[in-house]
Parts: structure tokens; sequence; C-alpha cells
């Protein structure tokens, strides 16, 4: 049975690799796919988006009319087995993930999943563990270490601009809104998003955290309901131990008051800081006590440039931007501090 799996592999990476073109289907064209990744598939090189599913049927023919997408699919599996699809992009919530991401890998089509890449690490393992079985390509949407403000940073780090790296902090607060009783928030139903706001934005600040300094050598940490608003985690503080020694402390709090907000990744170093919103535009940037102010612009789509290697890399041309392995480093942290495994 291995050798069988072994020689499909062969074959799916061949073909894989001979591609010129990825053409693209999305499964779950939500807002997600508006602006930050969906019109990107159609901008790099190599890549065109094709199809789109999404069950309503009425908000699927609109987004296809604005998108100028041809396809159309009201069932994922149809668009899976469409022969004019190369290549998956799931943007589902993350309880659909991994049955989408099994049934594309099966049908050795290789998949572009959303982050978090599932509802948990154990179904986040089973699918990198398919992912090697079949020999299909996976990436995840671990899109940030690939935006000119965070590539800027890991530049400045790699040239020890603030000397020795001492420290880490993140702090995130956050009003969190006033939709916290519709039902249709999926992103506070834990049997849906994995957790709460906690799910839906740490893996960005944390993939970021170890695309910097490297593997978390241990972590802890604690969630707490302080507003009792939803039934999810809206309170969360954590603590990892970096590769280099390198101690992080976090807080989450998702139940301030307006005006009360802050989004700060501080970096402090032996002759200086790096400081920046992970959800933001400046860096600042303090040498020998000098601060100096670095402005970015706000990409028109933020996913475009990490899309970009993804076609790369499903075209046999590079490497994977972010690997299941990436991605699953970061669930497991945000599963040990809301949940304790």
């Amino acid at each position: 049975m291995k050798l069988v799996r072994k020689l499909i592999g062969i074959i799916l990476d061949s073909k894989t690799n001979t591609m010129q073109k990825i053409r693209w289907g999305i499964i779950g064209c939500g807002n997600v796919t508006e602006i930050k990744s969906g019109p990107a598939f159609n901008k790099v090189p190599n890549s065109e988006l094709v199809a789109v599913m999404r069950r309503d049927e009425i908000k699927l023919r609109d987004y296809a009319l604005r998108h100028q997408v041809p396809l159309t699919f009201t069932n994922g599996t149809d668009l899976i087995q469409c022969d004019q699809v190369d290549a998956i992009y799931i943007a589902t919530p993350p309880d659909v993930r991994e049955n989408y991401a099994m049934e594309a890998m099966k049908a050795g089509k290789p998949v572009y999943l959303e982050k978090p890449m599932a509802l948990n690490v154990a179904a986040c393992i089973r699918l990198k563990s398919a992912s090697e079985q079949l020999g299909v390509k996976l990436s995840v949407a671990h899109y940030r270490r690939n935006l000119p403000l965070f590539m800027a940073v890991k530049k400045s780090l790699d040239q020890h601009s603030i000397g020795k790296v001492l420290s880490v902090n993140m702090t995130m607060l956050k009003y969190a809104g006033d939709n916290t009783k519709d039902p249709n928030n999926w992103r506070l139903n834990p049997t849906i998003a994995g957790g709460g706001y906690f799910y839906d934005l740490a893996p960005h600040q944390l993939d970021l955290l170890f695309y910097f300094f490297g593997k978390a050598l241990s972590y802890k940490g604690k969630s707490y309901n302080k507003a009792g608003l939803y039934i999810a985690e809206d309170m969360v503080e954590g603590e990892i131990l970096l590769e280099g020694a390198i101690p992080f402390k976090g807080i989450w709090n998702f139940c301030v008051e307006k005006g009360l907000e802050k989004d700060e990744f501080e970096i402090i170093g032996t002759t200086g800081s790096i400081r920046f919103p992970v959800f933001g535009l400046e860096i600042l940037l303090e040498q020998n006590g000098v601060v100096q102010k670095v402005p970015f612009e706000t990409p028109m789509h933020n996913q475009q440039n990490h899309i970009e290697k993804v076609v790369q890399y499903f075209l046999g041309k590079g490497e994977n931007p972010c690997a299941a392995n990436d991605a699953i480093q970061s669930m497991e942290v945000m599963e040990s501090f809301v949940y304790g495994n």
C-alpha cells in the first residue's frame, strides 16, 4: 500500500511540475476573498481564478459576476472534481476545512488553506500526514510573513540592527464589537472557529513570532471569559521560550472599551528596539536612543505576494512559503493557551 501511495505521489508531482499555469478554484468565497486574496489569483504570474463555490447561490453568482469568474458551484465536491480546476483554495470557516482539503488532495489537487489551517491540532496533523502520504502539495495562508513591513522587520533582525535580541512582548487590546450576540458571527463559536477572536487573529501574530525567531522550546498560558458576552475565551495570556533562549510574553484582551485598543509587537535588543502593530502600517525603530518611524503603504491585496510564492511552489519552481509544520506550531501553542492541551 505504501508503494502504491508513493507511486501515486510521484505521478501527481510530475503532473504538477509540467503545468505552466495554475487554474484555481475557491471553496468559500466570503469576505476574506473579496479583496485580500480572491483578485490576487488573476494578478500573479501563471495563475488564473476559474471557479468559485458557495452554498448561497445568489451570493455566489453575485461574486462570480463582480470578479468575472466563469465557473460556479454550490457544492464543494463538484468544484474539486472539475477537470478545469488544478488547485483548490479553501476559505471556509475552520470546521469544514479539513474535509474539503482531504477530498481535494485525494483527487490529486494541491491545496492552499486559510489560517488557522483546521479546527484543532489533531486535524492539522491529519492534513499534513495526508499530504505526505498522497504526495500532494499543501500550503497555508500565513501571508503576513510576505508583506513588506514584516519582511523589513526580518531583514532588520537578520542584520542585528538592535544588537542581540533580549526579549519579545506582544499586546493586543481590542474592542469586541457590537455583533457579539449575532448568531451568524461564527468567529465566536468554538465548534466552528476552534475558539474566539484569539483563534482568528493570533495565528498571524504567532506565525510572525516563529518566522522571526524559530521554534518554541516551551510554552504555557491561560485563557479566561471575563466579560461573559459569548461562550468563547475573551482574554488569553501566554509565555513562550524561543530558540536562543529568547523569552516572549503575550496578552490578548478582546473585552476592552472603545478608545483603549492597542496592537503592539515589541522586540527589545541590547542596542535598541523594534515596535510595530501586526495589523498596522509602520515600524518604530530605536537604535542607540534615536527613534526612526518607517511607514508602509496598504497593499491592494494582502495575500498577493504570498499567493505568488504558492503558485511557484505548486508549479515546482519554488519552496513552500508556509508548510503545514509552520502552521501546526502556531496551532499547538494556541491550543495549549486556550485549552491546556
